[in-house]
């Protein structure tokens, strides 16, 4: 097993100023120097202990981060970038599931913690939060994603839902529609509640009472949405086109009016909410209310990694926050706009790549 001794060896140098090379400090090497011991690790094929360097420095590089459900294709693209910009920085992503089950939440939280992340992740499943104790106890950064929490000592980082779902329903509104119905997520949860009251806005701003109009809570997924578009679709025929909170419900929606034998977009528009890569591939292709992806994950990184301290304990920069992102509509097949071959790329006949499709 090659060692830091051989290392500094091989380089002609101490073990203190191989040291120095591998941790970037406390002291300056000088250039050649730090050629010579960086090309030295790279012959001998040297690996610094990971774990004996976290205990040195009271850091892990690792980076926490609770997820409802991770066969959910919105929380797996969030995760992808959340990891990227992670690695970006020098630390590896640990991703736990919480299944959307309270106890395993609160467990998956404690695992966390206990593995001494540098900074921790979550994105709630709804329930009582029995994490917020442990949160609150933490000595390091931790912020919430997604869905926003009241009472939570913590940064929460959010996209615009209200303004999103208006600004989709608006759309529907502007090709003609009037009877817009809605397909939620559960009921009495965030983004669930201020997307349905982004649509009851909207609604009402254009003069329709939103009374009038249906609305059907589901889990958010494919087939729950499916079951509930179904049974809104038959209740209420003369409904002409439906918000839906999440790409995953439209698609199970969508399936929902192809076997009623509901034409989209001719007898309904369908306008979603998320923009997942799988939206552009539905047929038609998903309107939707694209969030963010990239910039959600790189302010959650940057804003854990920040608000770490030299000595590795939190720093002042962790202070309560809530923090709004844009949402950008992409307008698609399914609400009447262009339908282009390939979602969002339009892949034409010869098989290349032509520019995107978003409006």
């Amino acid at each position: 097993m090659v060692t830091r001794r051989d290392v500094a060896r091989r380089a002609g140098t101490s073990e203190a100023v191989v040291s120095y090379v591998l941790n970037d400090g406390p002291r300056n090497v000088a250039p050649a120097t730090r050629e010579r011991v960086l090309e030295a690790i790279r012959e001998l094929g040297y690996r610094p202990n990971a774990v004996a360097r976290s205990l040195r420095s009271n850091r892990t590089t690792t980076i926490g981060l609770v997820v409802p459900d991770n066969a959910n294709p919105f929380f797996a693209e969030l995760a992808r970038e959340i990891e990227d910009v992670a690695f970006e920085h020098g630390h590896t992503l640990l991703l736990a599931n919480a299944r959307d089950d309270d106890e395993r939440e609160v467990a998956q939280v404690r695992t966390l913690l206990d593995r001494q992340v540098d900074g921790l992740i979550l994105i709630p499943s709804h329930g009582p939060a029995g994490w917020r104790a442990e949160l609150a106890d933490a000595r390091i950064p931790c912020l919430v994603m997604d869905r926003e929490i009241e009472g939570v000592d913590a940064v929460q980082i959010l996209v615009d839902n209200e303004g999103g779902a208006a600004a989709a329903v608006r759309h529907l509104i502007g090709h003609g529609r009037t009877r817009i119905g809605c397909v939620a997520g559960p009921d009495g949860l965030h983004p669930t509640l201020d997307r349905v009251n982004g649509w009851r806005r909207a609604l009402a701003e254009a003069g329709f009472d939103p009374a009038t109009m249906p609305v059907a809570h589901a889990p958010f997924g494919r087939a729950a949405a499916y079951l509930a578009g179904r049974r809104l679709l038959r209740q209420r025929p003369a409904v002409d086109a439906l918000f839906v909170t999440s790409d995953e419900q439209a698609i199970g929606v969508l399936r929902a009016a192809a076997e009623l034998g509901v034409a989209v977009p001719g007898d309904l528009a369908v306008f979603a909410f998320d923009g997942v890569a799988a939206s552009a591939y539905a047929i038609p292709s998903l309107s939707t209310m694209r969030q963010p992806f990239a910039e959600l994950g790189r302010t959650a990184v940057e804003r854990l990694l920040a608000a770490r301290d030299p000595a590795g304990g939190t720093s002042g920069d962790a202070a309560p926050e809530r923090i709004v992102l844009a949402t950008r509509l992409v307008a698609r097949g399914s609400c009447g706009c262009a339908d282009p071959v390939g979602g969002d790329h339009g892949i034409a006949a010869g098989g290349t790549v032509e520019s995107g499709a978003d409006e």
